[in-house]
């Protein structure tokens, strides 16, 4: 599979397997993810998405990442993409994560979309939750 997306002034081309869910684009407030346009907020696993109501990192809460905790294979790892710039989780969010035994790693959306697609190009179990940017 071949697919290219330009959005926002950002573009992104992707290979892969037909069946693989990969960001195949992101920016206007949204992503889209097999052809399919998400407005806002998204938590992407290998076997799905789920909306996220958060708008910013002062917005999560621990409810944002009730699908990934409920995953039945649980993800080597976090993605948090944490909008145009990457910022640092507020301190009650990193103590949740620790203590469930989430590892993460944040960085910006589009750093995160890319690192996602790639990892799972690899056939890794990752999950991102990726705040929207404009």
């Amino acid at each position: 599979m071949v697919d290219k997306f330009q959005s926002g002034g950002v573009h992104m081309e992707l290979q892969g397997e037909e069946d693989l869910l990969l960001v195949d684009g992101y920016g206007d407030g949204g992503f889209r993810l097999q052809g399919v346009k998400v407005a806002g907020s998204v938590v992407v696993l290998e076997d799905g998405f789920h909306p996220v109501t958060a708008t910013s990192l002062l917005d999560l809460a621990e409810d944002d990442f009730a699908s990934v905790l409920a995953a039945p294979n649980k993800p080597e790892f976090i993605l948090i993409g944490t909008g145009e710039r990457m910022n640092l989780l507020p301190a009650t969010l990193r103590k949740y994560l620790e203590e469930k035994g989430y590892p993460y790693e944040l960085m910006d959306t589009g750093a995160a979309a890319r690192t996602f697609n790639v990892l799972r190009m690899e056939d890794r179990r990752v999950a991102a939750l990726l705040l929207a940017v404009s």
